[in-house]
């Protein structure tokens, strides 16, 4: 059943089709300037289709808080394509560094201090982020070629039509990538090198354990 969301905007979902094994440039290209655009796509990870835009669209962001109906106080994760990248937008240790590198891509989130580079609406109370770099070729040739982060939340539906009928009106780009047997991300803190797991989910937690 599509949830209720809220009124104001005409955008239509359009599906669009990338393989997932060697994602085409072409509509790489397309969906990144939908999001320089200012608007929002759906998008296969390793874990669930996701929900996004740009990490600096504010208008974007406040959008999603809305269709996702979720409290301003708990942000969303954003997706990175490399350690390099995260280490723009987060303070990362060597501990980090070397843990991270074990397990990413993969069906992890971890938790850090963020950088200033990092808009106010991302960062907690605590002024952390959570980070993904997820074991698939779509959303990170998305990243890759868009050059910033987009943002991260579960769409709560496993393929892309019924995501359609859900979400459509408020979406610019759906991409189908297969369908998805949605698990979510096992959610890891690092802060002060410390390992805290946050929440088991798809990626093994025994080495934080």
């Amino acid at each position: 059943m599509a949830k209720r969301i809220p009124s104001g905007t005409s955008r239509k979902g359009l599906i669009l089709s990338i393989n997932p094994d060697n994602p085409q440039q072409r509509l790489i290209d397309r969906v990144t300037e939908v999001l320089e655009n200012g608007g929002l796509i759906a998008y296969p990870t390793d874990t669930f289709y996701g929900i996004g835009c740009d990490l600096y669209n504010k208008k974007g962001i406040q959008l999603i808080y809305r269709l996702k109906n979720r409290p301003l106080n708990k942000p969303f994760s954003f997706i990175c394509d490399s350690l390099k990248e995260i280490s723009r937008y987060a303070i990362v240790s060597n501990y980090a560094y070397k843990t991270m590198n074990r397990f990413l891509p993969g069906a992890y989130t971890f938790i850090l201090e963020g950088t200033r580079l990092v808009p106010k609406i991302m960062l907690s109370k605590r002024k952390t982020v959570g980070i993904r770099i997820p074991d698939n070729r779509i959303c990170l040739a998305i990243v890759q070629t868009f050059g910033r982060p987009i943002i991260s939340t579960s769409a709560g539906y496993d393929d892309p039509f019924s995501l359609k009928d859900a979400f459509g009106a408020y979406l610019d780009i759906i991409i189908d990538g297969g369908e998805l047997f949605a698990s979510p991300s096992s959610v890891i803190s690092l802060i002060d090198d410390k390992p805290e797991v946050i929440r088991e989910g798809k990626g093994d937690i025994s080495s934080f354990l």
